[in-house]
Formats: structure tokens, sequence, C-alpha cells
């Protein structure tokens, strides 16, 4: 298998937590977005969508970091990464779904971009868009995390799951991005401790053979 990555993607930087969690070493193919390489006709024609990640398999192409995850936790199941119990599954996947479907989408390279270009914004409005947008996003996910996180360190409960693995990314981005994260202390302490185990430690952008780049 090979990871279709570029350091700084929020997106890719999920999927590289999650094969790191399962002890998979995956190869990276490199594809710089802000020069465009991901819309490179080789690389459309491997995914279509010239998004990253994607992950290339013998057997097909996925793409989507949230079906890549998936994937890699049904095809190699330890440890797992949503709970057995049908509700807690529902729970972890609301959470990591208002991540990666209602707050990332919106700061996406290619958003900010339209909004620079198409719609003439100024770099502050568009700083104060992404900005809106994920403090927006994280109190709603700083409440919900309140109700089901078992012991501070963890989104749900008191394991490692999809939420986790979608939270510490974007945290990523709201530090980048000068976000105000006062009004969300749970989520700055755990995203503080799981930012200390290797497996994220090693999937963060810094640490990625393309970093800087």
């Amino acid at each position: 298998m090979k990871l279709h990555s570029y350091w700084r993607s929020s997106a890719a930087f999920r999927a590289r937590i999650a094969a790191n969690l399962k002890g998979l070493s995956l190869p990276q193919v490199a594809h710089h977005l802000a020069r465009g390489e991901q819309r490179a006709p080789e690389y459309l024609a491997l995914n279509p969508q010239g998004l990253v990640p994607a992950l290339e398999t013998d057997a097909g192409v996925i793409g989507q970091s949230i079906a890549i995850i998936e994937y890699l936790d049904e095809t190699f199941p330890a440890p797992p990464l949503l709970p057995r119990e049908p509700l807690a599954r529902a729970q972890v996947r609301s959470m990591a779904l208002g991540i990666a479907c209602d707050i990332h989408p919106l700061g996406n390279l290619r958003v900010l971009n339209y909004l620079r270009g198409e719609l003439r914004q100024p770099e502050e409005a568009v700083g104060r868009w992404i900005r809106h947008w994920i403090e927006a996003g994280f109190a709603a996910l700083e409440n919900a995390v309140r109700r089901h996180s078992a012991d501070g360190r963890h989104c749900h409960g008191s394991e490692v799951t999809l939420a986790d693995i979608c939270l510490v990314p974007q945290m990523y981005n709201a530090r980048r991005f000068n976000c105000d994260l006062a009004a969300v202390p749970t989520l700055v302490a755990i995203d503080a401790a799981l930012r200390e185990q290797p497996a994220f430690a090693a999937a963060a952008p810094e640490r990625q053979p393309d970093a800087g780049s």
C-alpha cells in the first residue's frame, strides 16, 4: 500500500495517524497542494477527485480520509478505532464527521483560494472566515466531548477512536490560523495528551519527508 499525501494536509494527517496506530509503515507519495500537483493528469487518473489523501492498494484506490481510516480499521482490526456498542460508535462518528464534514472543508485550501481569487477577499477577511468556522465548530464539539470523555484524555471513553484521529489535525489547523482556543479547554487538554502518543507524534506535519516544501 502507498499513501498519497501532503505534509500540511490535515486530512492526510488523519490517515497517517490511523496507519501508525495500526502499526503500518506506509510509503508516502507527496503531492504539493500549493503548487497544484494534485491536479496533475497522472494523479487524476489515479484519484479523479484530485485530493489527498488517497490510499493505493493492490486491489484499488481509496479516496477520502474517513473511508481510508475505516478501511484500515476493517482490514487491520487491532486496535479498534470505533467502539463495539452501536450508540457509542454513532457518537464517535458524529464527533469525527462534525470535524471532517462541517469544520475542515470550510478551511480547505481550495475554498480559501476561491475566497482570495474569485471573490477577491483580502487576507484579513479570509483569516476571519476560517477562524469563525473553526471556533464555532469547536464550541459544539467541546460540549459533546465533555459529555463523553471518560478520562479527559480522549474524545470518547478512555481509548483512542476515530474522533481523536480527527481532532488532532484540526487542532493543528486551529493553531496555524491563530484561533482563540480559550473556550475549548477540554479539546486543548485532549489534543495535548494525544500528541504525546507515538502514533500521533510520528504523523505530525513537521515530521514528514516533504515537510516545509
